[in-house]
């Protein structure tokens, strides 16, 4: 699996664009990669666009943006947990370097909740690990059953965005 996948890792990092995976678009969660088309959140309007050199460690949006798309249906999940729904964002967390902001929006709501992401650790040879679960929990806790849908937009830190929507049982995890 390791020697399949590191020719395209190592095209990510250099900054060729992967083939394109099978077309499976039933399973799929409603998605545009349309940045110009999307509009830009306000607090990107601060924000310059930064370096988008790639370094093979995975910190900036041209090495993570290839990476999250093909994985959309995994960028949230939602568990019934001792009578509260979690819902997860683990799998953006742990590619946040690179991205600028995580929000969400439940049951139709706009994207207007914002995810706390843990600052990158640059310099180490993991920039991207979870070591402040305590201080930047991977989940928020809602009450039970109320989650029916989820709105994720991403804003990389390239100033583009992408969003999906998530069906509850699309991402319900036991």
């Amino acid at each position: 699996m390791i020697t399949l996948f590191l020719p395209f890792l190592i095209g990510i990092a250099i900054g060729l664009s992967p083939a394109a995976p099978p077309e499976e678009t039933a399973s799929l969660p409603e998605t545009s990669t349309a940045a110009a088309a999307d509009p830009v959140p306000a607090a990107a309007a601060v924000r310059t666009p930064e370096p988008q050199i790639p370094t093979g460690q995975f910190t900036t949006a041209v090495e993570i943006r290839s990476i999250l798309g093909m994985t959309k249906q995994s960028w949230v999940a939602v568990r019934l947990y001792e009578g509260q729904d979690l819902l997860y964002f683990t799998h953006l967390l742990a590619w946040r370097c690179g991205l600028w902001d995580v929000r969400y929006g439940v049951n139709g709501a706009p994207a207007t909740e914002v995810v706390p992401l843990e600052p990158c650790h640059d310099g180490t040879a993991q920039p991207n690990a979870l070591t402040d679960v305590a201080g930047f929990p991977p989940y928020v806790t809602l009450p039970a059953a109320s989650v029916e849908s989820v709105y994720v937009e991403l804003l990389y830190d390239d100033g583009s965005t992408d969003f999906a929507v998530f069906q509850r049982q699309a991402v319900l995890i036991p």
